[in-house]
C-alpha cells in the first residue's frame, strides 16, 4: 500500500518527514500504516538525518492561581510548559497521570528520542519524596508510566546521554547527600546502578557535553550551602568519573542556570544579565538558548533568546503570555 496514493513511496516518505509534530495526532488517524510509521524508532531517526527534528524547551512553571476566595496556602501547582523557539508558541502539556493538580515539587526533566522524561520530586500533598517516572511521547501526544526510580532522592543532578536518563547526587530521606548513580534505559525501562562518584554532590546540576555528563557543584552532607567549585565528568563506555577544578562560580547554587559554552567553559546565566539575575533558568536549544529569569524578586517574568557562543550575545526579548508568566523552576529541550 502506498503511503500517498500516486506517489513513488520515497516520496510520500519524504512529505511525511516534513510533517510538524504538531500534526502527528491527526496523521495518525489517517491509517494504520501511517500510524505506525509515526510512532517507530526508525522514522524518528529519519527526521533526525534529514534535519526535519526541531528542538522545543520543556519548562517546569508554577500554573495560573485559581482565586476560590480563599488565602492560599503552601506552594503553587506546576504544570509543563512547551516553548516552540521557531513558532515561539507557547502550550501547557496535559497533567502527569497520578497528578492531575499538579506535578511533583522539584521534579527533573530530560529527553530522550523525542520523548520527555519527568522524575522524581515531592508529591505536592504530602511533601514526601516519590520515586515516579513518567514519560511524554509527542509523537502520540500521550503519557505513560515508567519503572520507578531504584530509591528517593531530591534535588539530584539529570540529563540524558545515548538513550539513557544518567542520575546523580541529590539527597536521599535523612538529607545525606549522595554520590551514588544510576541510568535509566527509556526504551527498555530498566535502571542500572553505575560508579559512584568521587564526592556526595547535593543540589548539583547535571549538563550533556557531547557523550559526556557533567555534574556541577553541590555540597556534601557537612557542608550544606557551601557549593563546590568543581565539577565531575562521567565518560560513556569508560564508567568513570573525573574530577574538574575551579569550574563553577562560588556560592551559587548551579540548579538551572547552568550551561556549557562552545570553549566548554561553564556559563553561569544568572550572571549573564542584570534582567535574568534572580531565578535565572536556561535551555539549550542547539543554535540558541533560551533564558528565563526576572531583575528581582517581585518582578516581571522576562524571557529571552540567546546565541549560544557565549555569554556576551544579544538577548532577544521573547513576548510571554499572562497564562505562562509563572515561575519557572527548571526545564530541559526535546528534539522533536
Amino acid at each position: 500500500m502506498e503511503l500517498i496514493l500516486g506517489l513513488p513511496e520515497e516520496i510520500g516518505l519524504e512529505c511525511l518527514t516534513r510533517l510538524p509534530y504538531t500534526a502527528y495526532r491527526v496523521a495518525s488517524q489517517v491509517c494504520s500504516q501511517w500510524r505506525e510509521l509515526l510512532k517507530s524508532p526508525a522514522f524518528y531517526s529519519l527526521r533526525k538525518q534529514t534535519g526535519h527534528t526541531h528542538k522545543v524547551a520543556c519548562l517546569v512553571q508554577s500554573l495560573p492561581a485559581i482565586s476560590d476566595g480563599q488565602k492560599h496556602v503552601g506552594p503553587p501547582p506546576y504544570g509543563i510548559v512547551v516553548f516552540d523557539p521557531v513558532s515561539q508558541n507557547w502550550e501547557r502539556l496535559e497533567a502527569v497521570p497520578s497528578y492531575p493538580d499538579g506535578l511533583p515539587l522539584f521534579c527533573r526533566l530530560s529527553s530522550v528520542d523525542g520523548k520527555l522524561v519527568v522524575m522524581g520530586g515531592w508529591n505536592p500533598a504530602s511533601w514526601e519524596p516519590v520515586k515516579d517516572v513518567f514519560i511524554y511521547d509527542f509523537r502520540t501526544r500521550q503519557w505513560r508510566k515508567g519503572k520507578d526510580m531504584p530509591s528517593n532522592r531530591s534535588f539530584f543532578a539529570a540529563g540524558a546521554v545515548e538513550g539513557r536518563v544518567f542520575v546523580a547526587g541529590g539527597h536521599d530521606e535523612s538529607k545525606n547527600a549522595l554520590s551514588s548513580v544510576w541510568a535509566y534505559d527509556v526504551t527498555g525501562d530498566e535502571w542500572e546502578e553505575l560508579c559512584p562518584m568521587n564526592e556526595e554532590r547535593d543540589e548539583c546540576e547535571g549538563v550533556v557535553v557531547g557523550n559526556e555528563f557533567w555534574v556541577v557543584s553541590g555540597y556534601g552532607t557537612e557542608f550544606q550551602g557551601r557549593f563546590k567549585r568543581s565539577a565531575e565528568v562521567y565518560q560513556v563506555g569508560l564508567n568513570r568519573w573525573q574530577r574538574v577544578e575551579e569550574v563553577w562560580v562560588g556560592d551559587r547554587c548551579p540548579r538551572g542556570c547552568v550551561d556549557v559554552g562552545r570553549d566548554r567553559k561553564l556559563i553561569c546565566w544568572a550572571d549573564a544579565d542584570a534582567a535574568v539575575e534572580a531565578g535565572a533558568c536556561a535551555v539549550g536549544l542547539g543554535e540558541k538558548t533560551l533564558v528565563a529569569g526576572w531583575a528581582h524578586l517581585g518582578a516581571p517574568l522576562e524571557v529571552f533568546l540567546v546565541g549560544n557562543s557565549g555569554q556576551n550575545d544579544k538577548l532577544e526579548k521573547i513576548d510571554v503570555p499572562d497564562q505562562f508568566s509563572g515561575f519557572i523552576q527548571g526545564g530541559c529541550f526535546v528534539e522533536i
